[in-house]
């Protein structure tokens, strides 16, 4: 049974150019585009291009942390953001 093994196993996936979460923000311009029309064609493009320029500017896991900070989602093993002292 053989199996691919990655070549870099930090490197994220892709697919084309993008990566997978750059690949979120144009699908969810695009799903926006269909329903409402015009007004959300430039912001496809425009979206995409300033989220990858942001997201390169900052550490990998920022985008995240971030999501985490602000109550949206949950990081599981991983305590509270307001803890000063936290014993593994």
């Amino acid at each position: 049974m053989e199996r691919m093994f990655p070549r870099y196993l930090s490197s994220p996936y892709q697919i084309l150019m993008f990566e997978v979460d750059e690949l979120v923000v144009f699908l969810l311009f695009f799903i926006l585009w269909l329903s409402f029309g015009k007004f959300f064609l430039i912001p496809i493009f425009v979206g995409t291009y300033l989220y990858s320029k942001t997201k390169k500017k900052y550490p990998r896991g920022f985008f995240r942390h971030l999501l985490y900070f602000s109550g949206l989602i949950k990081i599981h093993d991983y305590p509270h953001y307001f803890e000063r002292r936290f014993i593994e």
